[in-house]
C-alpha cells in the first residue's frame, strides 16, 4: 500500500523455514563460487527486491558487529553499526554476476564499517521522511549458528513477536542445525500478510 504520512511502526512476522537440502545446496553453491553464505543470500534478496519493485538501484541495510579490532573482542558493550549495501541490477545479469556484485558491495561496506551510520546520514543529508529510515527500508541479516555449550545444557529458540517493525521489510535468517529459518518482519501499514507469505515463497 502507499506509505502513510505518519508511520505507526505496526508490524508482524512471517516465518519460513528452508528445507535442510536447500540450505545445503546454498552452502555448496557459496563454496563452489568462493563466496560466503551471506553473499549468496544477499544476491537472492536483491533479486527478490528487484523483481518486486522494478527498481534497479537496491539499498539493503545490514548490521556489523563492530568488533573487527582485536582489542574490542573481549570488551563488554554494544558495538553494532548499520551498513548500507547498494547494488545496481539489470535484467540481463546472470546469478553468478549478481553474486560477484554482492561480494564486491559487501567487501566495500565492510572496509568502511568503522564509520558510524549517523555520521554517514549527516554527511549525505538524504531527504528525510517521518518514521522512515533515511538510507534504506529493507534489512537483511544472517544470525550465526548458536555455539555449542557444555553437556547438560539445552537451548530453546523462542519466537518473540513485538507487533512492531523498524523497517519496511526485514529478512532475518537464523542458521540452525536443521537448516536456515527465515523471519520476515514487515510493516503492516504497507504489506498484507498474504503478500509477505507469497514473497517468502518466492
Amino acid at each position: 500500500r502507499p506509505r502513510p504520512p505518519q508511520a505507526s511502526f505496526s508490524g508482524a512476522v512471517y516465518q519460513q523455514p528452508l528445507p535442510g537440502a536447500l540450505t545445503n545446496a546454498l552452502r555448496e553453491l557459496s563454496r563452489r563460487e568462493g563466496v560466503t553464505l551471506y553473499t549468496t543470500l544477499l544476491a537472492a534478496f536483491n533479486t527478490l527486491l528487484y523483481r518486486y519493485s522494478g527498481q534497479d538501484d537496491i539499498l539493503v541495510g545490514t548490521a556489523s558487529a563492530g568488533r573487527n579490532r582485536a582489542e574490542f573482542q573481549q570488551l563488554l558493550g554494544v558495538f553494532i553499526n548499520m551498513l548500507v549495501l547498494r547494488t545496481h541490477i539489470t535484467g540481463d545479469l546472470s546469478f553468478r554476476e549478481l553474486l560477484r556484485n554482492a561480494q564486491g558491495v559487501t567487501r566495500e561496506a565492510q572496509a568502511h564499517q568503522d564509520i558510524p551510520f549517523e555520521t554517514l546520514v549527516k554527511e549525505l543529508q538524504p531527504e528525510r521522511g517521518a518514521g522512515q529510515n533515511p538510507l534504506f527500508q529493507a534489512l537483511l541479516m544472517l544470525e550465526p549458528p548458536v555455539p555449542s555449550h557444555p553437556s547438560g545444557w539445552t537451548i530453546t529458540h523462542m519466537e518473540v513477536e513485538t507487533g512492531t517493525s523498524k523497517f519496511d521489510l526485514s529478512l532475518i535468517l537464523e542458521d540452525r542445525p536443521e537448516g536456515l529459518v527465515g523471519r520476515f518482519e514487515y510493516s503492516s501499514d504497507l504489506f498484507d500478510a498474504a503478500t509477505i507469505e507469497r514473497m517468502a515463497g518466492h
